[in-house]
């Protein structure tokens, strides 16, 4: 599950059925018990000693860094990555891949390039993690993450976690959200076709929380409320 920190994280994260949580950071979150924690080193100010050190005392894999081939994520060139990624690899614990945004099991694609740059190093990625967002609201959403998924296993044929999934049509104007309905059967449907294949280890959902801003967005628990339809779903998926 993925959740940003907030008051209610530790109620939230059992209601919901989350077997394990990440919150981009190298720290956990305050008062989560009971629930396993992946730590994530999200960029390139993020390769520090205490960082790392936290990471190693806090869980048993690290994720690496966050959406590097998008400006306003991590921002890291292939080759600022692949410099870095000794430091990761030094902490001894499980490494996930950086996290694209897009073009996963794209040729010369930012992923592409890392993992061809890794191997000629002799650097260690022990998986690949996926971000998808669908704008299609349809029934048709799952198959379309489902071919994502696959095209990337194929191209690479390592263990996948899908660390960010939902619908979300981005726009200029604002993001917008499938109906209460729409997000059910997406979750409903989502969830039964990832557990069913076996290169995929885990998968976390964007996001816990509702938006504090109001309305549901993707969010599978509202503060001070609980679960939204969707929450409920999941967790009966869980």
């Amino acid at each position: 599950m993925s959740t940003w920190n907030f008051s209610e994280n530790n109620t939230a994260l059992k209601e919901v059925g989350a077997s394990w949580y990440y919150n981009w950071s190298a720290a956990p979150a305050s008062g989560v018990t009971g629930v396993e924690f992946v730590p994530m080193i999200w960029g390139a100010g993020s390769v520090t000693t205490s960082n790392l050190n936290r990471a190693k005392a806090s869980g048993k894999v690290l994720l690496g860094f966050n959406e590097p081939d998008f400006a306003s994520q991590s921002n890291l060139s292939v080759t600022q990555a692949l410099d870095l990624w000794p430091q990761l690899q030094a902490t001894g614990l499980r490494l996930g891949s950086p996290a694209v945004a897009t073009g996963g099991a794209t040729a010369g694609g930012w992923l592409d390039r890392f993992l061809t740059g890794a191997r000629e190093r002799g650097l260690r990625v022990d998986f690949i993690t996926l971000h998808w967002y669908g704008s299609d609201f349809s029934t048709a959403a799952v198959n379309h993450l489902a071919s994502y998924v696959r095209a990337v296993h194929d191209r690479y044929q390592l263990p996948i976690w899908v660390t960010e999934y939902a619908l979300i049509k981005f726009g200029s104007g604002g993001s917008t959200y499938p109906s209460a309905a729409q997000q059910v059967a997406f979750v409903n449907g989502s969830t039964a076709m990832l557990s069913g294949l076996s290169y995929v280890e885990r998968y976390a959902w964007f996001a816990l929380p509702t938006p504090d801003e109001g309305g549901e967005g993707t969010g599978l628990f509202r503060k001070g409320v609980g679960l939204t339809a969707a929450g409920t779903a999941y967790r009966a998926a869980s």
